[in-house]
Formats: structure tokens, sequence, C-alpha cells
């Protein structure tokens, strides 16, 4: 680590390629407009000097975490070719720069010398203080609904608690690389298989981007804590813009140092 904690607890997130910073940014600016007193950690392998420079600009506690010490065989069938042949995502359009093997870095969190975590992808953006988290037990997280009701039986991985661990830690890599293993959704499957018990967040505290789509009338302005740009990235150009436009704006805004907009003013999805 660069720094020492300033705090027990944190908000922690993963960029493992130089393509997610533009999301790493927004959530870190996202998070500075809650007020939170928690660190705002980025674990991250993969960047060049100048970009750790940008993160840094946001208070970023800035640590250093590579790919796990996984055999050979465990990183061959889930390797992105590999994964995607056997578990080919058809419900949405991953960018070119996701890596598979690079979700289960995210594990490395249970390594960190806090007390409580908050784990929030890079593609996410806060829009209501979400400090409460701090106080849930391990492993809560929301589920993983975006166009049917069957998401309700998975967890979403993109936000969780935790309580770093290194036993846990240790627990986890035993579990993980066994052989003939093959974990469909990577970090996402593993965890609901390590937490079987797992506790349900709301989807407000995870709401997946294509919930605006599919599955209108779980959408509430009035309720939603974090926005969660699954599958297409609102820094991107892409075939779903159109449908997506109010959600990438605000992520724009957002982006771009503004404050969180108006959630009572926002365009609601077409029912």
């Amino acid at each position: 680590p660069e720094s020492r904690p300033r705090a027990d607890h944190a908000f922690v997130t993963l960029v493992s390629n130089p393509a997610y910073l533009p999301g790493a940014e927004a959530l870190l600016r996202s998070l500075r407009l809650t007020g939170t007193p928690a660190d705002l950690v980025v674990m991250h392998r993969g960047l060049e000097e100048a970009h750790l420079a940008r993160l840094r600009q946001h208070g970023a506690r800035l640590i250093a975490a590579d790919l796990l010490p996984t055999s050979e065989s465990f990183d061959l069938t889930h390797a992105r070719d590999a994964l995607h042949s056997r578990a080919a995502f058809t419900r949405g359009g991953k960018p070119a720069f996701h890596t598979p093997l690079d979700n289960f870095i995210k594990l490395r969190l249970w390594q960190l010398d806090y007390e409580r975590c908050v784990f929030i992808d890079a593609d996410a953006v806060v829009l209501r203080p979400v400090d409460k988290l701090f106080d849930m037990p391990e492993l809560c997280a929301a589920p993983n609904v975006y166009d049917g009701l069957d998401g309700f039986h998975r967890m979403n991985s993109g936000v969780f608690t935790a309580r770093p661990d290194t036993g846990t830690y240790r627990e986890m890599l035993a579990c993980l690389d066994r052989p003939r293993v093959f974990w469909r959704r990577t970090d996402q499957t593993f965890l609901q298989d390590f937490f079987p018990d797992w506790h349900g967040l709301s989807v407000h505290h995870n709401l997946l981007q294509y919930v605006w789509i599919h599955m209108p009338e779980l959408w509430n302005w009035d309720e939603v804590r974090i926005l969660h740009y699954q599958y297409e990235k609102p820094w991107q150009d892409h075939d779903k813009a159109h449908l997506l436009r109010p959600l990438i704006d605000l992520w724009r805004a957002i982006a771009a140092g503004h404050p969180v907009p108006d959630l009572s003013a926002q365009a609601r999805p077409a029912a």
C-alpha cells in the first residue's frame, strides 16, 4: 500500500485495466459527494504512474493487487475465450477490455488492513449515502435481477459487504482452485458458493442498468442508492445507448464533476 489506513472501514473498488479508469474516477467522485468518512481504496493491476496519479487526485488509497496464485488449468478454464465458449454472454455485450480472470482479484479484499469493507465495481456510481452498509454482516449482496425473476436466485457481486481476514482468504483460495472446477460467472458464482447464506440487499443497493429496459416496474428513483452499469459501459459508444440515454447522461454528469442531479426530476423508464 502507498499509505496507511485513515479509518477502520473502506469502500473498495478494483481497476485491473486502464480502460476502467473513467469508471473508477466517477465512482470515487460519487462517493466523495456522499460525504462518507470511510477510506476510498482502489486495488489496481496493470496501471501506469499517470493512471495512478489520476486516482490519487480523488483521494484514493492505492493498493497493488496481482492475479491470484491459481493453477494453469484454472487459468485456462477461466480465460476469456474458454469461459465465453462454455458460458457465453447472451443478454448483453461485455466490452473487449473485460478479462474474466481479473474478476477473482476481488478476493484480495480479504487481505486488506480494514475491519469492514464494502466493495463496489468500478462501473457503478453511488447516488445516495450508503455508509449503513458497513454495519451489515458478511456477506450481503443484492440479487442479480435485470431481465427476469430468475435473477433473485443469484447474487450480483458488483456490491457486497465483507470482513477482511487472512484466514478467510486462505480458505477461499483452497475452495477456489480445485480439480475440474468451473465458476460460470467467475467471482460471482464463487462468492455465492462460499457464502451460501448470503444476505440479500434490496435491488436499489445495486440497481443494474438493464432493469431500465427489461423490468421498468422495479425502477424507483426515490429508492436507488447505487447504479451499476453492467455489460456496456457509459463511457463507451455502444448499440444500447439510445435505450439507456438518461442513465448515461446521469453518469456523465457525475464523471464531469457535477453534483448528483436531482433524482426526483429524472426521466422514468418506459413501462
